[in-house]
């Protein structure tokens, strides 16, 4: 690591805060990293500085630099250069920067902050940590099998045979990967600075200050207590900016400085995570850090909303499980290592992750920035969303209404895709408030990149990075049905919305209408067969046994019983 801001050696240091503590935003690290190779630079500041020269030469006098010259300088293809400005608008921390509210058909000549954009591509060599053995492995082999007809795929890539075993495995707790987080921003935070400062004029690169201006911008990676850069500027938080007049002239900080203290505060709040996690790890009910749906709804009521909150859903098994609106906690949901279920998040929300599930149904209601959908076998997702990201899945179909080109990413095989197939009442309030157009609709343009993904803590055979993903296939549109969700409000509908909201393409309306037609054909030849009634008594009954069967078999008579439960 090149060594960019020395820490201070002054003796009057600055006390971080024991009351609010520093936090990673999850999100760019969760759904801003792009197995590109080209975008990861792992020497530091040695590639980025002179790289950070040539994208302000090419920015506009904002200090904006659009996709053809990105390109241009980041050696990469338009589309990637495109693919880029998505994520990076995806995870940004301003809902109000250019490139977060330009239309999808301007983003590319809006462009990104060239700040922004440095510190983006500076996280791409963060590396994730690896998924832990689940606590009860008894009960994961239960639900899903230990081998698999593509297990001998690709077998000479071993590390691919490792990631596959970890898909058996669970996600790292929300403590864990916060506390990997900011230990990378400890670690990388002398260089990070150094590419947001400015040497004084006439010193030389060696006395390097940042203005508040400037320091705003490391907001895309960190924040204060737990109500988010958008209440609480990261410059308020500071002893260096806070009440600074806008109408005076800029205050110039030494880097130095605000490297001292913002590792002051990384160790506090890293000292701050070890003593809560031994706390419930000694506590009367040691669980994991990752708590079920159940108990983060239970926790919402004695505590605020933060927008760090999440919700989770974890475990479900041979179950129906459902939420909305008004019973998820925070902006985002994670739907981890459920099986044989079907779960309806049925609530406008910013992100959503789906992790380790099998033989599921898992129907998301609006998501406005991402959806990451990893390590699932054998799972319908049904969702609408601004941009859907897919990873190491198995025979998987995807129903989707998405802005974006969904993203295949990782060791996919047999994955389908299909057009938006659903609706409840209150899902087009839902898109609008989180601003998904349903008059845009690219669930047919998969876009695959490398099989291997740099950002895991694995390492891989030399050549292996070159491979790309496999992509998905359309679904047949005979093969094409919707999806009825049940309405649990009861009575009187809340929402105005009657149907689906995302125009189906011509081949699957044509189909759906003659299953249609098929249907009301038979309908009309049963009620019109020449039999007596006991006779028409006997086919009624064999027809509602050969249907009791179908339920029996296919586990759809679970959701019966659930449903009535409710």
């Amino acid at each position: 690591m090149s060594d960019g801001v020395e820490p201070s050696t002054s003796s009057s240091t600055i006390p971080p805060s024991q009351s609010i503590f520093i936090h990673a935003r999850r999100e760019p690290f969760e759904h801003g990293l792009l197995p590109i190779p080209k975008l990861i630079f792992s020497d530091g500041v040695i590639t980025l500085a002179p790289l950070k020269q040539k994208l302000i030469e090419k920015s506009n006098p904002s200090l904006r630099i659009n996709s053809s010259s990105i390109s241009e300088i980041l050696q990469i293809s338009i589309e990637h250069a495109r693919l880029l400005l998505d994520t990076l608008a995806s995870v940004l921390h301003l809902d109000s920067d250019p490139l977060v509210s330009a239309n999808p058909s301007d983003a590319a000549s809006v462009g990104a902050d060239v700040n922004d954009l440095i510190l983006f591509l500076y996280i791409q060599s963060y590396k994730r940590l690896l998924p832990r053995t689940h606590k009860d492995s008894a009960a994961v082999a239960d639900v899903w099998p230990s081998t698999s007809a593509f297990d001998g795929y690709l077998s000479a890539l071993s590390p691919l045979q490792l990631v596959r075993s970890n898909s058996r495995r669970v996600m790292p707790s929300q403590a864990d990967e916060e506390a990997h987080q900011l230990s990378y921003l400890q670690k990388h935070m002398a260089n990070i600075l150094s590419l947001l400062a400015e040497p004084v004029e006439g010193e030389g690169e060696e006395s390097l200050v940042l203005t508040m201006e400037r320091f705003e911008h490391l907001s895309f990676l960190i924040q204060f207590g737990e109500k988010g850069p958008e209440e609480i500027p990261l410059s308020q938080a500071t002893p260096f900016f806070a009440n600074s007049d806008p109408d005076m002239p800029a205050v110039h900080v030494p880097a130095a400085q605000v490297h001292e203290w913002l590792l002051q505060n990384i160790a506090s709040a890293l000292e701050h995570i070890t003593e809560k996690v031994a706390t419930k790890e000694n506590g009367p009910n040691s669980s994991d850090q990752d708590v079920a749906m159940a108990d983060a709804c239970a926790s919402s009521e004695k505590s605020p909303t933060s927008a760090r909150s999440s919700s989770f859903i974890e475990g479900i098994s041979k179950s129906s499980y459902v939420k909305q609106a008004s019973d998820i906690k925070g902006s985002s949901v994670k739907v981890l290592n459920c099986h044989e279920s079907v779960i309806y998040i049925l609530a406008p929300l910013r992100y959503a992750t789906i992790y380790g599930c099998s033989d599921a149904t898992i129907v998301l209601g609006a998501v406005g920035k991402a959806v990451r959908v990893e390590h699932c076998e054998r799972v319908h997702v049904v969702t609408a969303a601004k941009r859907v990201c897919i990873a190491n899945c198995r025979e998987c179909i995807f129903f989707l209404g998405v802005n974006q080109r969904p993203l295949m990413v990782g060791d996919n095989h047999k994955l389908q895709v299909a057009p938006y197939n659903t609706y409840y009442s209150q899902l087009e309030e839902h898109m609008n408030q989180v601003g998904i157009d349903s008059t845009i609709n690219r669930w047919d343009e998969p876009l695959a990149l490398g099989v291997v993904d740099p950002h895991d803590s694995l390492s891989h055979p030399a050549g292996v990075s070159d491979v790309q993903a496999e992509s998905a296939t359309r679904l047949d549109p005979e093969q094409f049905t919707n999806f009825l969700i049940p309405n649990w409000f009861g009575g009187e509908s809340l929402g105005s919305t009657k149907d689906n909201p995302f125009q189906l393409p011509e081949a699957y309306m044509a189909s759906q209408q003659r299953h249609h037609k098929n249907l009301s054909e038979v309908k009309e030849l049963l009620r019109e067969a020449p039999l007596e009634e006991s006779r028409k008594r006997d086919l009624s009954g064999a027809l509602h046994g050969y249907f009791k069967e179908w339920l029996y078999a296919s586990g759809n008579v679970r959701q019966l019983y659930c449903l009535q439960g409710d």
